[in-house]
Parts: C-alpha cells; sequence; structure tokens
C-alpha cells in the first residue's frame, strides 16, 4: 500500500502543470499525501451515435469494446485514487466484467448502479484500495423523470496523512463523495427536476451526517451535471459553499467572462459547453440553509422563465396578480402561474413546496405578495446577488478555532488539451466528454 502511495503521488508531480493554494489555510499535507479523483461520462454505447444517428454503436462489438477498452487504459494511466464514471453500459454484462476485472487488478473497488426502469446505463465508483478504504455506500434513486440516480461514498484514508512528519498529527481523512449524472434540460421547464435532483443529493447528505453523527469532513460532488457554470444548478450549489475545483484550480470566477474558457462536452445537438464538475466542500465553508437556498434557486427560475417571455418587472408581476381590481398577487393565483410556467408537471414542484416558497416570498406574512416583496423575492435573484463571491473571497475567517481537516486543490485538469481553451478537437474519439482530474491535498483548517 505504500508502494501505491509513491507511485499516486510520482504521477500527480508529473501530471500537475500548476499549483494552487487556498486563502487563510495552513498547515498543508507534505506532497505524498496528494489525493485525486476523476470524473468521466464514457457516452454508453447505446447512445453513441454511428453513420448520422441511423445506427448506435451498440450493434458493433469491435467498435465499443475498443473504444472502452482504451477508455480504461487513460483511467488505468491516470491513476486516480477515486473514478466517477457515468453512462456505463450496465446492460451488458460482457462490457460490465471488463471494467471490474481491469480495475480489480488495478487494486480498486468498484460499485455500480443502474438508472431506474431498465434504461441500460448507470454510474460506476472505483476506489482505490491502497488509497481508501470505503466505511459505508448508499444509492439515491431520484424515481422522476429521466430515471437518474446518485452514489453516496463514506471514504477513509488506509494510510494516515502525516501533516508534519510527527507521528501524533497523522491525519485519518475521511471524506464523503457523490457520484451523479443529471438530466438533461430537453427545455427550460425541466430545469426544476435537475435542480430537485441536487437538493435530494444534498438533503441525503444531510441525513446521512446526522444519523451518523460525523465530525466535519470535506465532501465532493463528481460527475456530469448537464449544466453551465450559467445555470440554477450551479448557483444553487455555490450558495451552499461549494467550489468548482477546476475553476479554483485556474482562478476562474463566476463572472460571465469565465464562463467559457473551457468546455468539457459536445452534445448531440452539437453544442460544446462546461458541464462535467468535481465539487468541493469543505467544513470551515459559510453558506445558507440547505433550504433557503432552494427556495431562492426556484424564484429564481420562475423569474427567469418570465424573462423568456420578454416581460418586463412590470409586466411580469403585472401577469402574475392577474386580477387588476387588486394591487397584489394571491396564493392561488401564484399557483395558477406555476401551472402556466408548466412547474407543476409531474416531477415539478410539489403542494408543500409550493407553500414553502409561499412562506419564503411573503415577507410580511399577511397573505399576500405586493410589488416591493415581488421584486425583493422573485425578481431580484438572491442567490445570484449575495451569493456568488469572488472565490479569493469565499475562505472564511480563521479565528484560532480548529474544526478538523479538508481539502485544498493542488491542480485540475482536463483532457484533451485544447478543451480547457474552450475548444473541441475533432480528432478526440474517447467519448463526447472530456475526463476531470483534480488533485487534492488535506489541510488543517479553521473558523
Amino acid at each position: 500500500m505504500v508502494k501505491g502511495r509513491e507511485e499516486e503521488s510520482k504521477l500527480c508531480r508529473r501530471k500537475r502543470k500548476r499549483s494552487w493554494r487556498g486563502n487563510r489555510v495552513c498547515c498543508v499535507v507534505p506532497e505524498q499525501a496528494v489525493v485525486s479523483c476523476t470524473t468521466f461520462n464514457i457516452l454508453a454505447p447505446i447512445y453513441k451515435r454511428l453513420d448520422h444517428e441511423s445506427t448506435r454503436e451498440s450493434d458493433y462489438r469491435a467498435y465499443w469494446l475498443s473504444r472502452n477498452q482504451r477508455i480504461l487504459d487513460q483511467l488505468l494511466s491516470d491513476c486516480s485514487s477515486i473514478i466517477c464514471l457515468q453512462e456505463v453500459w450496465l446492460g451488458n454484462e460482457e462490457l460490465v466484467k471488463l471494467y471490474e476485472k481491469r480495475l480489480s487488478d488495478a487494486n480498486y473497488d468498484t460499485f455500480k448502479l443502474a438508472r431506474t426502469n431498465n434504461r441500460g446505463d448507470g454510474l460506476l465508483t472505483a476506489v482505490n484500495k491502497g488509497i481508501f478504504k470505503v466505511r459505508n455506500y448508499k444509492e439515491l434513486l431520484f424515481n422522476d423523470f429521466g430515471d437518474r440516480v446518485a452514489q453516496l461514498l463514506h471514504v477513509e484514508s488506509v494510510i494516515p496523512f502525516s501533516q508534519t512528519g510527527n507521528v501524533d498529527e497523522n491525519i485519518q481523512q475521511e471524506i464523503l463523495i457523490v457520484n451523479t449524472h443529471l438530466l438533461f434540460p430537453h427545455d427550460r421547464t425541466l430545469c426544476i427536476v435537475r435542480l430537485k435532483q441536487v437538493y435530494k443529493i444534498l438533503q441525503c447528505i444531510e441525513a446521512y451526517q446526522k444519523e451518523n453523527k460525523l465530525g466535519p469532513m470535506p465532501i465532493i460532488l463528481s460527475g456530469d451535471w448537464n449544466g453551465s457554470k450559467r445555470g440554477q444548478v450551479y448557483k444553487f450549489l455555490r450558495s451552499q459553499g461549494f467550489v468548482s475545483s477546476y475553476d479554483q484550480a485556474h482562478h476562474y470566477t463566476d463572472n460571465d467572462a469565465d464562463c467559457h474558457k473551457w468546455v468539457s462536452h459536445r452534445n448531440h445537438r452539437g453544442n460544446i459547453c462546461g458541464v462535467d464538475f468535481i465539487w468541493l466542500l469543505n467544513p470551515n465553508m459559510q453558506r445558507k440553509h440547505l433550504k433557503t437556498s432552494w427556495n431562492q434557486a426556484v424564484l429564481a427560475i420562475i423569474k427567469n422563465l418570465l424573462r423568456v417571455a420578454s416581460l418586463s418587472e412590470y409586466n411580469a408581476y403585472e401577469l402574475l396578480k392577474a386580477d387588476n381590481s387588486c394591487d397584489y398577487i394571491t396564493y392561488s393565483r401564484f399557483c395558477e402561474a406555476l401551472y402556466e410556467l408548466n412547474l407543476l408537471h409531474p416531477n415539478g414542484l410539489e403542494r408543500e413546496e409550493i407553500d414553502e416558497l409561499w412562506a419564503h416570498a411573503d415577507l410580511d406574512r399577511n397573505g399576500v405578495l405586493n410589488f416591493q416583496e415581488f421584486l425583493v423575492s422573485i425578481w431580484h435573484d438572491q442567490c445570484e446577488n449575495t451569493c456568488l463571491e469572488e472565490m479569493a473571497l469565499e475562505q472564511e475567517s480563521f479565528h484560532n478555532k480548529d474544526v478538523g481537516y479538508g481539502l485544498t486543490v493542488k491542480d485540475a485538469v482536463l483532457f484533451p488539451p485544447e478543451v480547457e481553451t474552450g475548444i473541441w478537437p475533432d480528432n478526440y474519439n474517447l467519448s463526447d466528454h472530456a475526463p476531470l482530474t483534480v488533485t487534492f491535498s488535506p489541510v488543517k483548517i479553521f473558523t
């Protein structure tokens, strides 16, 4: 196991092209403690189109077998501590055995989770047994439109990460890891479904931490999020204290100017975009109450749908209140508007969630929304205006109170290199996604 740690250390030093250290963190663990995570949507052969969409790769064994062998070659050469894969063709026994055998031979434990309703593909998470042992594993089935799922793993380092060389200060690092693949936004009304999927993931994490009485530890969310830095899922996670590891490593902000500096996917519509993320949350990060962030994100979706109709703030208010005889929005009219915006479909908002939204928006608790409340609660994107600060400012002030250990981003690399400049190379054929690998180092943190 020591050999495995040394080999990964050499690999990480070789791969690292730049180094980043967060503001106000201290006690950075020595180089040999670097660990890594790779996320990769490998494009299931049942979805890969050939010959202008008339056939699929799954019909040609030689094609999909060769491509997946090359994917495994790439993954095993990277030698990440944790590998999170999406769109694994779990419906094909030969391909599943291929991944299990090669990963097992390379000293990985593997965990598979198929999408519900026999969709054919699913998730696979692999953990290097020389680096981490898995303390617990949980499956999350959304049971919604798109049959999406998520995996939650609670891991602990096999070899303590020595902080200063003093045996009394060794770190037995624990991390919560999530692997998921969110719904593709085929139309704007499905944004609410994607947001609910993330909300359920964070609720699951909170419940797991509470049930198991866990102390502070870092959380990594990895996968294909099917949405860019401009979307509400991104803003929702930022409001919860998560940072995009790739953007942090490259000093990119949430500003529009930085939104398209890298890409990771060329979708079936031919568009290139950055949708693959490895999110990091350290226990010292300030965040809003989860339900507050959820309500603000949903209200922001409502505002965006109103803006799509080219409505001004006054016209949007007039549309919501409908009855010109009164200058306020009633609860019943609010529900009707949600229906008209197609947010009450079977996988959309539920009655309890609508009630919570209304309570959040009704600032004076008088049972109606006036124009000022509409502006503050709905039209002004609170999630965006109050939570998306510069990354350099996001580390909390330290007051000598030890809250445990977290992770600092050492480097983050996308492959092939062209995607880091916003270009999708025509000769890249491993997948329609680019793998993202992030290297971390443990740090002692304070708050």
